[in-house]
């Protein structure tokens, strides 16, 4: 999940104030960029962030989406906010309240489109407690492998239908119900009907 910063004083390093409409860069191009004015190879990011060659090679070609433990951990080694790899790069002073337009909430997208997460939740509770915006079109799903032991998903459906697979089970749930299950399996949740679904998707993670 991403901090949520509102305009201000001076831009770290590498931040680019976006431009009103424009569309902020997938994680991929933004690490790469990183990680080239940083002077680093991949094996070395690797060392520093403990995430495989293989993987950085997938996320800098955008032949996958990180977690966002996994853009936390890119971010820690980078010395960089997670923001700066999700697009949402502008800073300020801080505020009682901070405001996010909806163009400029950081998200991530499947490979194939369809399934996007909204990354609603602070950054710095990551590996915690995330809180997202699902949104699975028609045969979207999104696939999930075992988190750490006891971690556990709370699915509410706002529109639509979807299947939640944990384990060996499976449910079918509709709009405005809620599903509480566990994540330290691998878990899916699938859309197989006509219409587009939306849910609020809680991920909650036991403390070290």
């Amino acid at each position: 999940m991403a901090r949520k910063k509102t305009v201000g004083p001076k831009p770290e390093r590498g931040a680019r104030e976006p431009r009103p409409g424009s569309a902020p860069p997938s994680v991929g191009t933004a690490l790469a960029a990183l990680r080239q004015s940083e002077g680093l190879s991949l094996d070395a990011l690797a060392r520093q962030s403990g995430v495989s060659k293989s993987m950085l090679s997938q996320i800098e070609r955008n032949r996958t989406n990180p977690t966002v433990a996994v853009v936390w951990r890119l971010a820690q080694a980078l010395g960089v906010e997670v923001a700066e790899l999700l697009g949402n790069v502008s800073r300020g002073a801080a505020h009682t309240i901070s405001l996010m337009s909806k163009a400029h909430t950081p998200s991530m997208r499947s490979p194939d489109e369809k399934c996007e997460l909204r990354i609603l939740g602070p950054v710095e509770l990551a590996g915690r407690f995330e809180w997202y915006e699902l949104t699975l079109q028609p045969g979207g799903a999104l696939r999930s492998e075992a988190h750490p032991p006891g971690s556990r998903e709370h699915l509410t459906l706002l529109s639509g239908q979807v299947s939640v697979m944990s384990g060996d089970g499976i449910q079918q749930i509709t709009a405005e119900e809620t599903a509480r299950y566990a994540a330290d399996i691998p878990h899916a949740i699938i859309n197989e009907g006509r219409s587009k679904a939306v849910a609020l998707l809680v991920v909650l993670h036991p403390r070290s």
